[in-house]
């Protein structure tokens, strides 16, 4: 887009000078897990100084859950840009999905707009919009753009379980739930040789064969169980207390099986 400016010189006649436009800018914006009352000051700033909003949604016309948490802070005048990611298991519509936002992205901020890309949980942890970032960087490496973190759900299932991540030497094991028991059982073996806190995440229906193996092991009554943290159905509480059953996709698992020698 050219910004049309008239100049003026003594001695010199009318000039029409063509300016182009700088162009916009492209704002990752984490809005957490599901609590719109977890977002940052900046993700506020960045939503609400925003021309268009982008979000990632499952299907065309299906409702975006990080549009969902960050809803009141999306207003009339906002352009809404629905961007879609299938839940597929095939590498090929994901790549194809990635590179068609980072295309309609460019397009958008190339005309000078500021975009957010709204994602929920942290925009760098198991993120969608990360890969449109790479996918973006690779066609534009120098596109305008910032990225705002936020709140995970695995640090939000622990505030509210009064449940302390990491203390001291403790390492953190973050990642989605292992396939199968024999990886499980590697993870546990491993963990509690290293001092090693356990994160799973994804857990869904492996929940109907991971809470068997904790219950052999007895450590279920010291396990976090947590699915659609944030959200007004929200659950957090110990693992013994949830039954062997599928689960939602959204859903996650702390597994400490020691604590440090130093405590309170």
């Amino acid at each position: 887009m050219l910004r049309r400016l008239i100049a003026w010189l003594p001695g010199v006649p009318l000039l029409t000078i063509i300016d182009p436009k700088p162009p916009g800018k492209l704002t990752l914006v984490a809005v957490g897990p599901g609590d719109p009352s977890l977002l940052t000051l900046a993700a506020v700033h960045a939503i609400e100084t925003s021309e268009v909003i982008a979000y990632p949604v499952a299907r065309p016309e299906a409702q975006s859950m990080a549009a969902r948490i960050a809803s009141q802070w999306i207003r009339d005048d906002h352009t809404c840009l629905p961007l879609l990611f299938p839940m597929v298991d095939g590498a090929e519509p994901r790549r194809a999905a990635w590179h068609a936002a980072a295309d309609t992205l460019q397009n958008v901020v190339a005309e000078g707009k500021r975009v957010v890309l709204l994602c929920e949980g942290d925009a760098s942890l198991f993120a969608t919009c990360s890969y449109v970032l790479m996918a973006l960087q690779d066609k534009w490496p120098n596109c305008p753009c910032d990225v705002i973190p936020g709140i995970s759900s695995v640090s939000a299932a622990a505030a509210a379980g009064l449940w302390p991540l990491a203390l001291q030497q403790d390492q953190l094991l973050l990642r989605p739930c292992p396939e199968s028991p024999a990886e499980l059982k590697r993870e546990l073996d491993e963990a509690q040789d290293r001092g090693r806190v356990l994160a799973l995440l994804k857990l869904g229906h492996r929940w109907e064969w991971v809470q068997p193996l904790l219950e052999e092991r007895n450590l279920l009554a010291k396990a976090l169980f947590a699915e659609k943290v944030g959200w007004p159905d929200q659950q957090i509480q110990s693992a013994d207390t949830v039954a062997a059953s599928q689960r939602p996709y959204f859903s996650l698992l702390l597994i400490r099986q020691a604590w440090p020698d130093v405590l309170p």
